[in-house]
């Protein structure tokens, strides 16, 4: 019994430590962006890199490339809108559908951003060589295909 409780508390420390990992990196990465002058949210960036390396998608699309729900999605791209980051036509084949590409302030916050970001990334990463970063993908996929083939 004893070694299921250590089991327990050690899978829940380890969904906490990611949940943690991520919520301070978002933090520091927003309070460099920040601190630089630039106005826009971690959120916003992602769907401008988002855009900007995938020309074509529809926001649904995006949705589940940056894991948020399709409402986030229309609100943030209404933001960038007003912001003149972006700009949102209708889709020349199917008019249910909206063309969503970056303007020429899109793409200049954009080459603002990646050495932001890299940076951020970099330092976030310290101390932490190759094979750490692999091994973690590898069981962070792990955990993701467990959880689908559960689901399925």
């Amino acid at each position: 019994m004893k070694k299921e409780t250590q089991l327990t508390k050690i899978e829940s420390t380890v969904f906490y430590g990611i949940e943690k990992a991520i919520k301070v990196y978002r933090q520091y990465a927003q309070k460099n962006i920040k601190k630089r002058g630039i106005d826009i949210t971690i959120d916003q960036w992602l769907i401008l890199k988002t855009i900007h390396d995938h020309s074509d998608l529809t926001q649904r699309e995006i949705a589940d490339l940056v894991f948020k729900d399709y409402a986030s999605i229309t609100r943030i791209v209404e933001i960038l809108v007003r912001r003149s980051y972006l700009t949102r036509s209708f889709h020349q084949e199917d008019r249910r559908r909206f063309t969503l590409e970056l303007t020429a302030e899109g793409k200049k916050i954009y080459r603002k951003l990646i050495p932001i970001v890299a940076h951020n990334r970099k330092t976030a990463l310290t101390e932490i060589d190759l094979d750490e970063i692999e091994s973690l993908h590898r069981s962070l996929n792990k955990i993701i295909k467990n959880c689908i083939s559960e689901t399925t």
